[in-house]
C-alpha cells in the first residue's frame, strides 16, 4: 500500500472516501521511515478542499485505535487515513473524525509481487519486462547500478582513512591485501595486513626471505603442524619469524581462517601471500604506482609480478618441487584486481583529494576492461540486457546481489516497471 501511494499506481475511480467525497492527490508526501505518520507535508484535494499535512496508512482502520493514535498528538496532523479494510471510524485525540479512504491491491497487482519476491534464487522472473523496456531506461538504470556499487567499495575503502591517518600506502596495502583473497580469503588477507602493517614490513623491506617469515608467520601457518616429511624452507622461515616476533613483540592471527578446502591449488593463500611479499620488497609504493600509470596496460605490469626461488615450484609447504607458472595471477585474476581495487582506489583517492581527473580515470578503467564473465552476467545478458564492459557487468553483479538475491524487487527500476504495469488493473 505504501507503495502504491508514493509511486501514485492507483486507480482514480478508487479514490473516494467512505463518506464519498472525491479524492485527489496533489503530492503524495515523502515516505518516513521512521517512527510516526506514514507519508509527511502530502498534499491532498478532498471534496474540493485541499489540506496539507500528513497520512497514515493501515491494513485494518480498527490498527489505528490499536496502536494508540487516537490517544497520540503526533498523529493529529493526519489529514487522510489510507486502509485496505475499512472496520473501524477514526478520530484526533480532540475526537475529531479524520477522513478515511479505502485503497486495495488488485489480485493481478499482488500476484505479481508474490511472483517477483518468491522466485527461486536462480531465476529472472522479470526476464520478459527486460525485454520489453526502452534502452534508455536499461541504460539509466544500469548506470546507476554501476555507480552504486562503486561508491560501496570506495566507502570501504574512506573508512580506512581515518585508521591510517591519511597514509594512502597504508590504505592502498590493506586493500590490495585484502583484494588477493579473491572472495574466498578476503577477510583472512585483510586481518593479515592489518596484523603485519606497512611500517614493520618496510623495516625489513631489502630482505624478500624476511618479509616472507612476517607475513606466513603472522597468518599462523608457523603455529600449524610442520609439513610431513620435513620442509627446510619452511623451518627457515619459521625460526626467522621465531626471533622477529620476540624483536617485535608479535602475535600471530589464527591460521584456521584461511581456506583451502575444496580450493584449486592455484588459489590457495601461499604464493599470493608470497607475491604480497614481493609488493612491500625495497619499499611498498603501490599507491604512487599506480597513480602515475598511463594507462591499463602499465596498471597490468605493476601486478604481473614472477615469483623465484621457493614459491617457483610450490604451491604450498612441503611436497616436491613442480613445474608452475612463474606468475601469481593470471590475466583473468589481474582484471578482477583492476576492476575490484584499482579502480575504486581511483574513485577514493579523487573524490578525498578532490581531484574529478582521478575519480574519472575510475570509470574509464572500468569502461575500458571486459566484462565479467560469470553466470550472474549471463543470466541478464540472456534476458536482452547488453554488457559491454566491466562497468556494466559490476552493474549486473549489483543488481542480482542487493536487488534480486534481497527480494528488494520494489526498488529495482525493472520490477517497478512490472508492478507499474500490474498496477494498471488495480481495482478491475
Amino acid at each position: 500500500m505504501q507503495y502504491v501511494w508514493q509511486h501514485k499506481l492507483w486507480n482514480a475511480s478508487q479514490m473516494v472516501t467512505n463518506d464519498g467525497r472525491r479524492v485527489r492527490v496533489i503530492d503524495p508526501g515523502l515516505l518516513n521511515t521512521d517512527a510516526g505518520p506514514d507519508f509527511f507535508n502530502a498534499k491532498v484535494e478532498i471534496g474540493g478542499e485541499l489540506w496539507v499535512g500528513n497520512v497514515e496508512m493501515h491494513l485494518r482502520a480498527s490498527d489505528w485505535h490499536r496502536h494508540g493514535h487516537d490517544r497520540d498528538k503526533a498523529y493529529d496532523s493526519v489529514v487522510l487515513h489510507v486502509v485496505e479494510k475499512d472496520d473501524a471510524p477514526v478520530c484526533r485525540s480532540n475526537g475529531e473524525r479524520i477522513p478515511q479512504m479505502v485503497l486495495s491491491c488488485s489480485p493481478h497487482f499482488y500476484e505479481s509481487y508474490m511472483h517477483l519476491v518468491n522466485n527461486p534464487s536462480s531465476s529472472l522472473p522479470c526476464a520478459a519486462t527486460i525485454r520489453d523496456m526502452p534502452p534508455l531506461a536499461i541504460t539509466e538504470w544500469v548506470q546507476s547500478l554501476a555507480f552504486e556499487r562503486l561508491n560501496q567499495k570506495v566507502q570501504r575503502i574512506l573508512s580506512l582513512y581515518d585508521t591510517f591517518c591519511g597514509s594512502w600506502q597504508d590504505i592502498c596495502y590493506v586493500t590490495i591485501a585484502r583484494s588477493l583473497g579473491f572472495g574466498i580469503n578476503n577477510d583472512a588477507f585483510e586481518m593479515l595486513a592489518r596484523r603485519t602493517p606497512l611500517r614493520l614490513m618496510h623495516k625489513h623491506s631489502d630482505s624478500v626471505f624476511q618479509l616472507e617469515a612476517l607475513l606466513f608467520g603472522q597468518a599462523g601457518f608457523f603455529a600449524m603442524p610442520a609439513p610431513s616429511g620435513g620442509d627446510e624452507y619452511f623451518a627457515r622461515l619459521s625460526r626467522e619469524y621465531t626471533f622477529l616476533a620476540n624483536k617485535f613483540q608479535l602475535k600471530p592471527m589464527d591460521g584456521s581462517m584461511w581456506k583451502s578446502f575444496r580450493v584449486r591449488p592455484q588459489n590457495f593463500p601461499y604464493r599470493r601471500i608470497a607475491l604480497l611479499a614481493r609488493f612491500v620488497e625495497g619499499g611498498f609504493g603501490m599507491m604512487d604506482k599506480m597513480l602515475e600509470a598511463q594507462g591499463e596496460k602499465e596498471l597490468r605490469k605493476l601486478f604481473a609480478v614472477e615469483l623465484s626461488g621457493y614459491w617457483a615450484t610450490h604451491y604450498s609447504f612441503g611436497g616436491a618441487p613442480a613445474d608452475l607458472p612463474t606468475h601469481v595471477l593470471s590475466n583473468a585474476s589481474i582484471d578482477i584486481l583492476l576492476i575490484n581495487t584499482v579502480a575504486p582506489l581511483y574513485y577514493a583517492y579523487g573524490s578525498k583529494c578532490g581531484n574529478y581527473d582521478i575519480a574519472d580515470r575510475a570509470v574509464g578503467l572500468l569502461e575500458g576492461l571486459r566484462p565479467e564473465r560469470n553466470s550472474i552476467v549471463a543470466t541478464f545478458t540472456a534476458a536482452g540486457i547488453k554488457c559491454p564492459d566491466a562497468l556494466t557487468s559490476q552493474a549486473l553483479i549489483q543488481l542480482r546481489r542487493q536487488y534480486c538475491e534481497a527480494r528488494k524487487c520494489l526498488y529495482c527500476a525493472i520490477g517497478h516497471r512490472l508492478l507499474s504495469n500490474a498496477a494498471s488493473n488495480m481495482g478491475s
